[in-house]
């Protein structure tokens, strides 16, 4: 029951006897000294993020960092109408600052909020001897000992963050340079029960309890930051909607002679339906908010009614990168730089180009997953919104999955009308009238009704399989033969031997038989492993086609038409000399073969030494020729 005495370190000696491990522990160490940052540039993250934020100051960040080394600002408590008082702090009890608007973010004005500031304020929360956390948004795979290598959704412990491009962090594994363009601060920085170490000692094991109940304590603030963040940064997304359809797009409308219809409909997309469902969701989000107790708040229903809504987005997204070429080309111009400045000016719109509003609603679609994450991390399974956030976090998900499918489907069905085009004698309709994407492609030998056996090259779309030849001489021309709809078919595996519908002898083939009709199709593979890929792709493109049915997925019939309209301007463009069907044309200079000209004719285009080089090509004298004009008959 003695209390013993501390232990004293003078000169790293301990002169009360511990174990090796304790004196390890004891001795006065040097810290380590840091590598060098990394001189290599950070990927390009950090100029999409950072430019475009709605605040300088991240709207994701620690709690109590909004205060430090700020001055407390109280502002004057208005007297409510039935003789109460209602305080407007400018920054809480709890530091947050989440409970006021952005234009009273801005007429506070304080350091944190100029360019830098949360770098700034990141570095002297670290000073204090405050735990700062931040979760990666993507993978960083690097070679480099020096570099921290983690994937998205690790927890990293920032450590310094002096330098704005890499920051100084310790993860499980290390502790080493990372890009901090590739995470983002966590709302919540208390440290939750799961990723507690364990704990030996049993001091440490009563502040370990201590941590875990103040923990639980403090579950409804962690929501409610959550909430609150949810709610700012909605309002504050709905005032960027505003600017951008009373700000730019009004003012283009006014001057016809800069803007045709068709370059404002690439430019903005249908931002202006974007606004009016956002006002919507907003306003259906504001009656479910609870102000008094936002821990309280039961939003996920909201998300849950409006989830159809959000596919409205797909087309913007869709739509941003034309948006982007079509904006660089006007900017180009002094005139266009100036007028949508001055547009800016005139709404009184933060310093952000045109550009960056225009990104807003693809980064807005993209951050509600990770929104309802947080929020589902810090519900309890008791709280009466557990159950609706967890299905708008799945509804969420499928959304922006959604928009990101139908984005890679658009890009494949530019590629699949640019093959089209390309096939010599296509016959039938085109292959996007049924078909959005390329499964699996490969050489097949096909038996005929008649038993011959042909070889051709196949490919397999969604909803339909494409067989072609091979031209004899050039390998790289096909010329178009037939198709299957798969809809009807079903895939059957054939045994190595005899075949009784054939009655030949196979290996490594497959049938596919038509339900309705019964009719049979034989196909061999080279190799056993070529007859395992076909089989595999049979079936994905099944499962594909009833996913795409399940989700929706559907490419609108303008989009199918321009990219097939793209697709031939574009090869009658590249190749003037190649007709419709894919047949080369002799050049203008030059209309019949050369083997049946009498004389070559040269354009006069080409230099002339080039042409007596034509004309007259140097030969060695035949020693038959020389011997056969001896020939007396001949001679004349």
């Amino acid at each position: 029951g003695r209390k013993r005495r501390p232990i004293s370190v003078i000169g790293g000696v301990n002169f009360y006897g511990s174990g090796p491990a304790e004196e390890i522990e004891g001795l006065l160490t040097q810290p380590v000294a840091r590598p060098p940052v990394p001189a290599h540039q950070v990927p390009p993250y950090k100029a999409v993020s950072a430019r475009f934020r709605p605040l300088t100051f991240s709207q994701s960040t620690p709690i109590g960092l909004d205060r430090v080394g700020r001055r407390r600002q109280m502002r004057t408590s208005n007297v409510a109408a039935d003789g109460g008082t209602e305080s407007s702090a400018l920054v809480d009890d709890n530091g947050s600052e989440e409970d006021y608007s952005y234009e009273e973010l801005c007429q506070a004005t304080p350091r944190y909020l100029q360019p830098g500031g949360e770098q700034l304020a990141i570095n002297e929360l670290i000073s204090d001897g405050s735990i700062v956390y931040a979760e990666a948004l993507w993978d960083h795979v690097t070679m480099d000992d020096q570099e921290l290598g983690f994937k998205a959704g690790d927890v990293i412990r920032v450590l310094e963050a002096s330098n704005k491009d890499w920051w100084w962090g310790r993860n499980e594994d290390k502790e080493a340079w990372f890009p901090a363009s590739f995470v983002r601060l966590r709302v919540n920085q208390e440290e939750t029960p799961e990723n507690c170490g364990s704990i030996q000692d049993e001091e440490q094991d009563a502040d370990s309890n201590k941590h875990r109940q103040k923990i639980a304590e403090n579950k409804d603030q962690m929501r409610t930051n959550v909430i609150q963040e949810i709610m700012n940064t909605e309002r504050v997304y709905i005032k960027h909607l505003k600017d951008i359809c009373e700000g730019y797009i009004r003012q283009c409308r006014k001057h016809t002679g800069m803007f045709t219809t068709a370059q404002l409909s690439t430019i903005f997309g249908n931002i202006e339906d974007i606004y009016k469902f956002q006002r919507k969701f907003l306003k259906d989000l504001e009656k479910q908010y609870n102000k008094e107790e936002p821990h309280l708040s039961e939003i996920g229903s909201c998300f849950l009614q409006h989830q159809e809504g959000f596919a409205i987005y797909s087309e913007y997204c869709n739509n941003h990168p034309s948006a982007c070429i079509e904006l660089s080309k006007l900017m180009k111009q002094g005139k266009y730089r100036h007028f949508f400045e001055a547009c800016r000016l005139l709404q009184q719109m933060i310093d952000i180009a045109i550009d960056g509003f225009l990104l807003t609603p693809v980064q807005k679609i993209c951050k509600y997953p990770l929104q309802l994450a947080e929020l589902l991390k810090y519900t309890t399974q008791e709280h009466s919104d557990y159950n609706n956030i967890k299905a708008a976090y799945e509804a969420m998900k499928n959304v922006a999955c959604l928009i990101n499918e139908r984005k890679r489907r658009l890009e494949s069905i530019d590629k699949i009308a640019r093959w089209q085009v390309s096939i010599v004698d296509w016959e039938g309709p085109d292959v996007l009238a049924r078909s959005s994407e390329l499964i699996h492609s490969g050489e097949l030998t096909k038996i005929s009704k008649q038993g011959k056996s042909q070889q051709r090259t196949f490919f397999l779309f969604d909803h339909q399989l494409v067989f072609c030849k091979k031209d004899l001489l050039r390998r790289d021309i096909l010329y178009y033969k037939d198709r299957l709809d798969m809809d009807e078919m079903e895939i059957v595996d054939t045994e190595d031997g005899r075949d009784r519908d054939f009655n030949i002898n196979v290996k490594n083939a497959f049938k596919i038989i038509n339900r309705g009709t019964g009719e049979i199709h034989l196909f061999f593979a080279k190799k056993q492993e070529d007859k395992n890929r076909w089989m595999q792709a049979c079936e994905n493109e099944r499962r594909r086609v009833q996913e795409d049915k399940e989700m929706g997925m559907e490419i609108s019939e303008n989009q199918k038409k321009q990219a097939m309209q793209n697709a031939r301007k574009s090869r009658q463009g590249k190749i003037k000399g190649v007709s419709y069907n894919g047949c080369p044309v002799p050049p203008p200079h030059q209309s019949l073969h050369p083997i049946h000209q009498r004389h070559i004719t040269v354009p006069t285009s080409i230099p002339q030494q080039q042409v007596f080089a034509l004309a007259e090509p140097k030969r060695k004298p035949s020693l038959f020729w020389h011997t056969f004009n001896k020939l007396t008959p001949f001679k004349k």
